[in-house]
Order: structure tokens, then C-alpha cells, then sequence
């Protein structure tokens, strides 16, 4: 028999840096890690992206 939370839609998992974090159970903290790796990839492929594009616009315009 589901309990009353298993029907309540989940809250959005959010990080602000350097946030009190005792309050925090483990299984919210490995979700926050788990979130901040997924950003810190897309961060990283969106500078990735960034430098690609700026490296092509550098070889046209010293050609």
C-alpha cells in the first residue's frame, strides 16, 4: 500500500554554494553531487563548444 508521500510529486533538487548542509539526509546529498557533476559536464562542454568556435574565428581571420 503506497504511503501518502509516494504520491506527492518530488521537490526540485537545487544547490546554493556554501549552504548549511547538516540539515541535509545522505541520500539529498549524493542527489546534490550527483547534480553538481551534471553541471559541472555541461559547463564543461559548453566551454569546450566555446573554444572550438574561437579557434575556428582565430584560423580564419590570421589566414
Amino acid at each position: 500500500m503506497p504511503t501518502e508521500d509516494d504520491d506527492r510529486p518530488r521537490r526540485k533538487i537545487s544547490h546554493d554554494i556554501g549552504q548549511d548542509l547538516s540539515l541535509l539526509s545522505v541520500e539529498e546529498l549524493t542527489e546534490r553531487v550527483a547534480l553538481l557533476k551534471a553541471e559541472i559536464a555541461r559547463l564543461e562542454e559548453a566551454a569546450t563548444k566555446k573554444r572550438a568556435s574561437r579557434d575556428a574565428a582565430n584560423s580564419i581571420f590570421k589566414s
